[in-house]
């Protein structure tokens, strides 16, 4: 389970690793430094696109283009690279985190402070035309957010809580929260994650420097150490979604690893489960 360096990079925050199955590309972000990223893994070819501000998550349009949770709200990219704006909602000192597209094709995106201040984040579902749905409790740090494969559980991670949270979904909303998963003082706090096809949840540990996986019924299964100490997201990806992605960060660490922000993969860890691209 040693992991190999698909990506040698020197991100600051990567994020936000997303398969998109129409153009065989891992999408994923460096928020800091403002840039989309994709990866070719049949070829090695490799892009990378700056935004105006810090993007916290960019994921698959059905017609094209990307959707991008940034500083200031949601934007749009069209197949041509034009920007537009879907939701601007400004809010000084708070910027766009990660965010997860939903089986109806919305996306729930959200949002943190700076400076990581209590209650100051929020999660909020946005449809095709930009109608949005608050996610009514407190957010601190929002992070990794999925569904079950049979799409009627919801996880969510906000990350100082050290928990992995799991909601009942009816499709549109949420509902029920209750603790899924507590990561225990000293390993670190969840951060991204994904699940697989047969209903294991993969977050990654920041400070915690591994991935684990839990049973859909909360039971710790697996853990895979990495040599980074911040890996921030995993998302399965590949041809036949076999290869477990794991972005990773730099930023804060006085001596980070040399592979760190760099993208990790797990040759073959798993199934995941195909992704479902904006409606907007």
């Amino acid at each position: 389970m040693n992991p190999e360096v698909a990506v040698r990079a020197s991100a600051e925050l990567g994020e936000g690793p997303t398969w998109d199955p129409v153009t065989g590309r891992l999408i994923w972000v460096d928020i800091l430094a403002s840039r989309i990223h994709t990866y070719e893994p049949g070829s090695g070819r490799r892009t990378v696109m700056v935004t105006e501000q810090h993007v916290g998550a960019a994921k698959p349009r059905a017609g094209g283009g990307l959707v991008v949770n940034l500083r200031d709200g949601i934007g749009l990219y069209g197949p041509d690279g034009a920007f537009s704006w879907l939701l601007r909602d400004p809010v000084p000192g708070r910027r766009g985190n990660d965010a997860a597209v939903a089986p109806d094709g919305a996306l729930w995106a959200g949002t943190m402070r700076y400076d990581e201040a209590p209650g100051g984040g929020s999660l909020t579902r946005i449809v095709a035309d930009g109608a949005t749905t608050a996610f009514p409790d407190p957010v601190s740090v929002s992070n990794g957010t999925a569904w079950s494969p049979d799409g009627r559980l919801m996880y969510y991670v906000d990350s100082p809580t050290r928990r992995i949270d799991v909601f009942d979904y009816d499709g549109q909303l949420a509902h029920e929260r209750r603790p899924f998963a507590v990561v225990e003082n000293g390993s670190g706090f969840p951060d991204g994650l994904t699940v697989d096809a047969d209903g294991g949840i993969w977050v990654a540990l920041w400070d915690g420097a591994e991935v684990r996986r839990y049973d859909p019924d909360g039971t710790l299964g697996l853990v895979v150490e990495l040599p980074v100490r911040r890996p921030t997201a995993c998302a399965f990806g590949g041809p036949d979604l076999t290869d477990l992605y794991v972005t990773t960060a730099r930023t804060g660490l006085r001596q980070p690893h040399p592979l760190s922000g760099s993208l990790l993969v797990l040759p073959g860890m798993g199934r995941g489960m195909p992704g479902t691209a904006f409606a907007g």
